[in-house]
Order: C-alpha cells, then structure tokens, then sequence
C-alpha cells in the first residue's frame, strides 16, 4: 500500500538525483558550462582569492648584476554571500488516499509533481544566469485592469507568482499570478482576484525574491554597481568587463573584434556566444548572405547550435533583444554548499501537511552563488540591429496562440 513514507523515500531516493542531474546540466546551455565547486564556501559566505595581473619577479641583467626584486601575483578577495534557492512541491491527502492502492496512479502523480518542479525550477535558474541579483522581471509601463504592458516580458511565463514595487515599495498584499503572457504585444494578465494598481516604472519580481537572487551577467556588466563581490571597481579597474554600444549590424568582424580584444589585452579565451533569438536569426542572415556555410555544434545536454569559429553561438529567451555576451565559461564558478536536497525538518521528514489545509509540502533548496574569477575577461555587444524581429507574429495576430513561443532556452 502506497503511504507518505513511501512518498517520502521515493523523493529522496529516486527523484532527488535525477532532479539534481536535469536542474545542473539540462537546465540552461551556459549553466551546463559553468563548474560547480564546494571550495572556497565558509560558513554563509564565499571567500574566495582571485589573481590578477602577473608575477612582477622577473627581469633581466649582466653576469654580476643584482638579481631582480621579487613580486608576488596579484590577489583580491571576493566576498559574497550564499543565495537560497528553493523549489515546492504539494501534494493533496486525498491524491495520496485515492492512489494508495495503485502504484502506477502513486508514480504518475509525483512524475507530475517533479516534472512541474524542474521545469519551474530551470525557467528560474536560467533567467538568474542574466540577471543582476535583484530578481528584476520587467518595469511596467501601463496598466488596463489586470493587463499589464512591460518594457519585456522574456523573464514572465504562466503560472509566475510576483511581486510589484513601486520606488522600493511593496504595493500587493498577496503574488499576482500571471494567467498569459502576450509575447508580441509585451503584456501579461494576472487573476482578477488580486487585482492591484500598477503605476508606470512599477518593477515586478518573483514574489519574496527581490535582492535575494544569484548574481548573474547582469551584475557584472550593470556599469551603475560601483562594486562586485565586495570588491571596488575604481580601486581594481580590471574588474569592469568589454563593452560594445555601437549601434551596428552583426558581422564576423564585430565578433572577432571583441574576442581578439580580450585574447589579447587579458589573455582570456572566448568558448561561448550567446544571444537573443532576434540577434541569433540576424547571424544567420549574414552568413547567408555571404553564401557561408552554417557550422552545427552539440553541446553538452544534447543542445544543438550554430558556431563562430567553433565558438557555439546559443539563443537564450533570457538575453535582451539587441545583445550578445562573449564568455570565458572556465572563469565561472556556481559555489554550493551542497548539490539540491530536500528540506528536512527535526524528526527527518521532508513531506510536511501545511498548518490548516489537507494538504502537504516538500521543499526542494540549494545553497549557491554564481562568481566570475575575471570579469574582464568577458565582453558584451548591445544594440546589434535586426531586420528580423518576430517571425511568429503573423500567425499569432492571426489567430495563433503565442503561448510557449521562445519558452526556454536552445534545445529546451
């Protein structure tokens, strides 16, 4: 018979591995990339040394000359604090009761249950890798009841639950849970029930996450953050990254132009291209026009894109419409002080019935922050024009529905 315990010993010896294995591998391109470590963790806190620069012992002279003065490598400590990222799960007593004797009905309803965790649970991962740690969605622009138009809705999907700020204000009492998202019209609907007034340059976050979320891209290449990982730009200049504003069409050479910047000012090897949708499609265009070939590269988790110079170039639904980034993915760290495991409470159990309804909960956490050794050694190119901007729009406006268009990542 089919009992919480069986549950219980089900999520923690069948379902956490493979949870784990699909959110650190499958989850995103580039997290696939990205090494994960437990060194350098202490207590809540990472400290890590990074070198920079140099050994300056080196030098040359006559026979009897004095030998040269030693200089030892550069270092900084980075400091940062661990993020606590969590999944939930819940299941009613009376789908555990109704499946008790039938244990193909028992193993669907937790497949369902994890499928729904992993698929939250990479969206999530994958939009953090871009963001700049305060869990920022979107800024909203206007408001027509529960529509909401927004500057982007790339990091909204259905189901979301989140908060809304205004000047650093928490203006719901409860999550607005977004019901669709119109991804050609940059508009999101959340329930009637919550309905709430959401003025322009309103910021919306995932609901209790605002500040609380790993410090991706866009923290290294926010030029308004005076500091990263507690480390001065202005003293360390080197920890400010390559920046391309220029307004210009995307070619060979403005991508070649970055990479050979950063192979030879900071010695670091680009291995990794992602970008937009919109800016992938215009790459294309241009090695079409040119009658190039289109190289094909798989990448680790069974992704499959095109490649500059063998360099994969990946589209992401997390990258801004005109961007690209130019990463050294072996300077990226995910430091955890452990692999997901669920939240256990005192007496072990990790399936808990929430205070008041029929109905229990496991929580699925991880420990973690995202540090880039050399934020030098990576280089951003914004405003790359387009002549293609959405070639779903057609079919959508014309009855279509949007939903799920661009969902995830390449391969996803």
């Amino acid at each position: 018979m089919v009992t919480l315990q069986t549950a219980e010993n089900a999520l923690k010896n069948v379902y956490l591995g493979v949870v784990a294995n699909q959110l650190n591998v499958n989850a995103n391109p580039l997290l696939a990339r990205i090494k994960h470590s437990s060194k350098d963790v202490w207590g809540k806190e990472i400290r890590k040394l990074a070198p920079y620069g140099i050994n300056g012992g080196i030098g040359a002279g006559n026979e009897t000359g004095a030998l040269p003065t030693s200089s030892g490598n550069g270092y900084v400590q980075f400091v940062a604090e661990l993020k606590n990222l969590y999944g939930k799960i819940e299941l009613s007593d009376k789908a555990v009761r109704a499946s008790a004797n039938n244990i193909g009905a028992f193993v669907n309803l937790l497949s369902d249950e994890m499928e729904g965790l992993v698929k939250a649970s990479a969206f999530n991962l994958g939009r953090m890798l871009y963001g700049d740690g305060t869990g920022l969605l979107a800024t909203a622009k206007s408001q027509s009841g529960t529509t909401v138009t927004c500057d982007k809705v790339n990091n909204l999907i259905e189901g979301m639950l989140i908060d809304v700020y205004t000047t650093d204000v928490k203006k719901n009492t409860a999550p607005l849970k977004i019901t669709y998202v119109d991804r050609v019209n940059k508009q999101f609907t959340y329930e009637t029930a919550s309905e709430v007034t959401i003025a322009a340059d309103s910021k919306l976050y995932v609901q209790g996450s605002k500040d609380f979320e790993i410090s991706g891209l866009g923290k290294i290449f926010n030029a308004s953050e005076t500091s990263i990982y507690g480390v001065s730009k202005n003293d360390y200049k080197w920890l400010k990254p390559y920046v391309s504003e220029n307004e210009t069409e995307i070619s060979d050479i403005l991508i070649q132009e970055a990479i050979d910047f950063l192979d030879m000012n900071v010695d670091s090897k680009i291995n990794f291209i992602t970008c937009s949708s919109q800016v992938r499609r215009a790459y294309q265009e241009y090695l079409g026009a040119y009658r190039r070939n289109i190289d094909i590269t798989e990448l680790e988790g069974g992704y499959k894109t095109i490649s500059h110079n063998g360099i994969p170039v990946v589209a992401d639904r997390f990258v801004d419409d005109d961007t690209m980034y130019l990463l050294n993915t072996n300077d990226f760290t995910l430091h955890e002080l452990c692999d997901w495991k669920w939240l256990e409470g005192e007496d072990g159990r990790i399936l808990k019935q929430n205070p008041g309804y029929p109905t229990y909960s496991a929580t699925l956490v991880k420990y973690a922050e995202l540090i880039c050794d050399k934020p030098c050694g990576q280089a951003k190119i914004s405003k790359i024009k387009s002549t293609v901007t959405n070639p779903f729009a057609p079919i959508i406006n014309n009855g279509g529905s949007d939903s799920g268009t661009d969902e995830g990542s390449e391969g996803q």
